[in-house]
């Protein structure tokens, strides 16, 4: 009987503890725990978890692990996305670097003029474009045709 009574006095007793408790220092350096603030003297209010905190819904961690799942998730959207953005500047960089290596006429827009490529200029645009593939598009060097 008294293992039972005991028992459950420990299970109730969170909820009991739900009160407002106060933290004061006395003048001998003392530090009091009380759920009535002291009279003359500047006490602390203590935060407690309500009762219904101390019943979790989910098990211990898993929101944890849910919110890790939602930060891996994101990481992997970026990373795909970055992927993309980084595809689509290979395709570009190739289109380009085939135009310039197959088209010895090539003609620019500067300051809304029209002007026509030099060869050593065309030559410097093919190397830049090459350089770049090989920096961003390519695991080995054979990429380059």
């Amino acid at each position: 009987m008294r293992t039972i009574f005991f028992t459950v006095s420990l299970l109730i007793s969170p909820l009991c503890m739900a009160g407002q408790i106060y933290k004061w220092v006395d003048v001998q350096g003392v530090t009091h725990f009380d759920s009535q603030p002291p009279q003359g003297q500047e006490a602390a209010t203590l935060v407690t978890p309500s009762s219904s905190a101390s019943k979790p819904d989910t098990l211990p961690g898993s929101s944890a692990i849910g919110n890790q799942q939602d930060i891996d998730n994101t990481v992997k959207k970026q990373v795909a996305e970055q992927q993309a953005q980084l595809n689509a500047f290979c395709v570009q960089a190739r289109t380009n670097l085939a135009r310039l290596q197959n088209n010895p006429r090539l003609r620019e827009d500067v300051d809304g003029e029209m002007r026509r490529l030099t060869d050593q200029q065309r030559q410097e645009r093919i190397s830049e474009t090459q350089k770049q593939i090989a920096d961003n598009c390519c695991r080995s060097r054979a990429c380059l045709r």
